[in-house]
């Protein structure tokens, strides 16, 4: 087992209460979602060089220079816990750290679905079941009451 194996990423929170967002509440929280989702992809992106610039040091045998790297995963690491938790007080999900994917718990004809946002869309415009993943979300639709020209 490596250094990093013994340090993995943060898991979601168990859920005190959850929130339901309706599609407009979704997006405005976005202002600050966005900000939150662009500073985890950045330092997931870090965490991954870390983790390189480590193995390289370890390759080498410069044990002081891998040891550094390792702390230095481990401050990023616990920094991403820190902003995921900070999704989680708004009441989203991080569902992908690389993409920078967020759900947002929502109903739909009385059962629970997520609204689905990933880093990089001006809004809120797809949602899908609760087991679907990325690439199985849908478009929202009129039941939704999405106007596609403002997205509200």
């Amino acid at each position: 087992m490596d250094a990093f194996e013994a340090i993995s990423l943060p898991e979601p929170s168990p859920a005190t209460t959850k929130k339901y967002f309706r599609l407009a509440e979704a997006n405005r929280a976005l202002t600050l979602v966005r900000r939150i989702v662009a500073d985890i992809v950045a330092e997931y992106r870090r965490l991954r060089e870390l983790h390189e610039t480590h193995r390289a040091f370890d390759a080498r045998g410069d044990v002081p220079a891998a040891e550094r790297a390792r702390e230095e995963y481990a401050a990023v690491t616990d920094h991403l816990a820190e902003l995921r938790e900070e999704l989680e007080e708004i009441g989203c999900e991080l569902k992908d750290y690389e993409q920078g994917v967020v759900d947002f718990p929502a109903r739909l004809d009385g059962r629970e679905v997520l609204l689905c946002w990933k880093l990089g869309e001006n809004r809120i415009e797809h949602w899908h079941e609760l087991e679907a993943t990325i690439a199985e979300r849908q478009p929202m639709l009129e039941h939704w009451g999405y106007r596609a020209e403002n997205g509200e």
